[in-house]
């Protein structure tokens, strides 16, 4: 039987995911690809004893990039600096790459594409977005015969943690993500996750390969889900919504739609029953139709075994002469601003219980040319009452002129929410 050697970049809770696929699928892997799986070095940064045999481990990443016996280089590293020198290195030292990092993916993938393209070797990022859930392969192969329209996903696990405790036991914010720090799900310093950041990095990801293009993740609208509160979740139930952090990618006619923030979606839509770390991603596609991806979006088995499904794919393709460049050279396409965006609007107004202010806020989103479509009172006899507005399909720079307008009411107190609302879907 012919071994393939790898060498695997970080030993953390996805690299030691990724070892023990490798030793409890052992026979299943080899018998998917015909080569037996021999990690034969791995770097970390700390000489200590990890339960595995020491001799494997070295904190000279050149002693596996500079190995010409290591065939494969799993990258599990995280962060831009040192991995994608790394990954660069390996690929131009004609050795095929798996990483998970969606930073340097989102950041670097068409430099690191096109040196991997360049070289005649693979760079393959399943785990990279949503964990376990194959969805970058099956829009790159699966669905490559369709148009794809429309990817809407909660590709956060902590965000989704947080908002499915405040939705189902009505914690606030703070206790939620508080939870959600004690059990693992976010880190101490939270902002990558509940600022939209990390969602945002993996809808850049997405698009390129959905839409065959590749805009810069920084110019990705985003805005996280730390303004949510209870309220607004009740409010949004009497409604029949649900609000959730969603990744958002829509195709248009000479345009590409990119945005990342808390959305109210109809109860009956499948993104509203993904709950507590799971994540969910409906495509649309012209041919197939309505899809919707289903699974854990991270932890160390699901994503590692993305990262051994890609490693056990490139083995396969190994005896190829030439990869195909993936989504390397793809054109530009043109991002769409987010004023010229379109959805309906969740408008909260915290006001003072006068009568005649619903009158004047009313008059004020007709004169923008905001066509309201449900209007909610509640609270009576206390010196703040909020009025909840959903609004018809208009255009972001009409909603905020109106709300600059609103602000200037006299009995008008605050504005207290804005949320979009996705109200399209038919089964």
């Amino acid at each position: 039987m012919k071994s393939i050697k790898v060498g695997l970049l970080g030993f953390g809770n996805i690299g030691r995911g990724v070892w023990d696929i490798t030793r409890m699928n052992n026979t299943t892997i080899t018998e998917q690809c015909g080569y037996s799986i021999e990690i034969s070095k791995i770097l970390v940064q700390t000489d200590k004893d990890r339960g595995v045999n020491q001799g494997l481990f070295t904190t000279n990443a050149h002693e596996i990039l500079d190995n010409p016996e290591i065939d494969i280089i799993i990258e599990l590293i995280g962060g831009l600096s040192p991995a994608k020198d790394y990954i660069l290195k390996a690929l131009n030292s004609k050795k095929h790459v798996v990483t998970a990092n969606k930073a340097v993916i989102a950041t670097y993938g068409d430099e690191l594409l096109s040196a991997a393209s360049n070289n005649g070797v693979y760079l393959y990022y399943e785990g990279s977005v949503a964990g376990g859930i194959p969805i970058l392969d099956s829009i790159r192969e699966s669905l490559a015969a369709n148009r794809i329209e429309e990817i809407m996903g909660i590709i956060n696990g902590t965000t989704n943690y947080i908002l499915t405790k405040m939705t189902k036991e009505g914690s606030d914010f703070s206790k939620a993500l508080s939870e959600a720090q004690h059990k693992g799900y976010a880190e101490a310093n939270p902002s990558s996750d509940v600022d939209g950041f990390d969602a945002s990095y993996k809808l850049s990801i997405l698009s390129s390969l959905a839409f065959n293009t590749k805009l810069p993740v920084e110019s990705i609208y985003r805005e996280g889900i730390t303004k949510i509160s209870p309220i607004d979740i009740e409010y949004a139930k009497d409604l029949g919504f649900v609000i959730k952090l969603l990744a958002i990618g829509k195709l248009r006619e000479d345009s590409i739609e990119l945005r990342v923030h808390p959305t109210l979606i109809p109860a009956q839509h499948p993104l509203a029953a993904v709950n507590d770390v799971y994540n969910g991603i409906f495509i649309k596609g012209n041919a197939v139709g309505n899809l919707m991806y289903y699974g854990r979006g991270a932890g160390s088995l699901p994503t590692g075994s993305a990262v051994v499904g890609d490693m056990i794919n490139i083995i396969k393709k190994m005896s190829c002469s030439y990869p195909s460049p993936l989504s390397s050279g793809a054109p530009e396409k043109k991002l769409q601003s987010m004023e010229s965006t379109r959805c309906e609007y969740y408008i909260r107004i915290m006001v003072k219980d006068i009568p005649g202010v619903l009158g004047k806020i009313a008059t004020l989103f007709g004169n923008t040319g905001v066509s309201l479509s449900s209007v909610i009172q509640k609270g009576e006899g206390e010196p703040l009452v909020s009025l909840v507005f959903i609004t018809h399909n208009t255009l972001e720079e009409g909603i905020q002129r109106a709300v600059d307008e609103i602000k200037k009411i006299e009995e008008v107190a605050e504005i207290a929410n804005i949320i979009r609302v996705e109200n399209q879907y038919q089964a």
